[in-house]
């Protein structure tokens, strides 16, 4: 059996993942598949802790335009997670994999409270562990949510599943030419403002040495490749 890198990893997926291209809402098909590609590096050893974000339903940045309180406009957001968060329990329960949702604001009829050494025994006890809500506080986006989470409960990488398979130094979509990166500083990814995640969740992985690893989710074998330290994705370090 191939040696695992990562034993212990924090997914951080957006919201839009489970809607489909341009739609909105969950689309049960991709949040199953998903659950599938997570089932597969289950059964490899890997222990997997998910964030997910609310783009699906809700962006806080719409509501400011039109005049909203930011916190307001977070907390929606926020209880937008726990629904993409449920979603996702659901779909792994269906294919086989056991897995707990706990949320930074407590909603105890539907998930349970995020408890650090809880969370640490669930994913002990081969549990997928997805951590909803964000970090319970306003200002605060997902990604920031998920590297605090990283840090937390101990995972070995904090892996960005993106639509694209790196980070480039423009939109490839946009630029043929784009240049892909093979790694980056934290300081290149802060200093030339490449978007791979907000700079809260950039600095707060620099600061506790974190790497983050940026790859293409739907790629298949990508999640499998990375854990076992395969050349995948744009790795941040």
């Amino acid at each position: 059996m191939n040696q695992l890198k990562y034993k212990r990893i924090l997914l951080k997926i957006g919201g839009e993942a489970l809607a489909g291209h341009g739609s909105m809402g969950i689309v049960p098909e991709l949040v199953e598949d998903v659950a599938l590609k997570i089932k597969a590096v289950r059964s490899m050893g890997v222990q997997v802790a998910m964030v997910i974000g609310a783009g699906n339903f809700w962006r806080g940045k719409d509501g400011l335009a039109n005049g909203m309180d930011r916190t307001t406009a977070d907390h929606m957001g926020m209880l937008a997670t726990v629904m993409n968060s449920l979603a996702m329990k659901d779909a792994l329960e269906r294919v086989g994999v056991a897995a707990r949702v706990q949320t930074a604001i407590e909603i105890r009829s539907v998930a349970e409270p995020y408890i650090r050494l809880r969370a640490v025994r669930h994913l002990e006890k081969d549990r997928v562990v997805i951590l909803g809500a964000g970090t319970g506080n306003p200002y605060f986006s997902t990604d920031s949510a998920g590297a605090l989470r990283a840090m937390e409960i101990n995972c070995d990488v904090l892996i960005k599943a993106t639509k694209v398979d790196g980070v480039y130094d423009f939109d490839p979509k946009k630029n043929p030419n784009a240049k892909k990166y093979d790694e980056l500083s934290y300081l290149q990814a802060l200093n030339e403002k490449l978007g791979v995640m907000d700079s809260t969740a950039i600095t707060l992985c620099m600061d506790n040495k974190k790497p983050i690893l940026v790859l293409n989710l739907w790629e298949e074998g990508t999640l499998q490749a990375a854990v076992l330290g395969n050349k995948v994705g744009t790795l941040i370090n």
